[in-house]
């Protein structure tokens, strides 16, 4: 990883749309008790400890306050909920997915804040171990290989 020439926010998205960086993420937020921003923001900023401990912090209180009640609404108004009107349900739902998506954002500007100048020999998947055992509870490694080898 040399220098960052894209905001996070713009390295994260076109990161998104790389094939498996989805289905690793979502594993490892949904089996594995991940925040993925913040894992994402580990590999794009390659933070000393300190900075990745402070990242960890942020990024746990905006998963508990903030995006995980958001995700969690968006996802009970994907089925039908009797004798909620559909289109109505589903209107709202994409209204609660902007949201979601607002406060990710803000969540990766504000890591984004925290980082300072990248490590010129860092390696993705060296940053996405440290990450993940500072948040606590690591998934396997096979699980950030994944993420990494996606990114790569």
């Amino acid at each position: 990883m040399s220098a960052r020439a894209a905001t996070f926010w713009d390295w994260a998205l076109a990161a998104y749309a790389r094939p498996g960086v989805p289905d690793a993420c979502l594993s490892l937020q949904d089996d594995h008790g991940q925040q993925t921003a913040y894992l994402l923001w580990a590999a794009w900023a390659a933070p000393g400890d300190a900075v990745l401990a402070t990242g960890a912090e942020l990024a746990r209180h905006w998963e508990l306050t903030i995006l995980g009640p958001l995700r969690q609404s968006r996802r009970a108004l994907k089925p039908a909920l009797p004798p909620v009107d559909d289109t109505a349900r589903l209107a709202l739902r994409e209204e609660v997915k902007a949201v979601e998506l607002a406060a990710e954002r803000l969540l990766m500007e504000s890591l984004e804040a925290l980082a300072g100048p990248a490590s010129s020999e860092a390696r993705a998947s060296d940053f996405l171990s440290r990450a993940a055992a500072t948040w606590g509870d690591p998934p396997p490694p096979e699980a950030l290989e994944t993420l990494a080898r996606a990114l790569a």
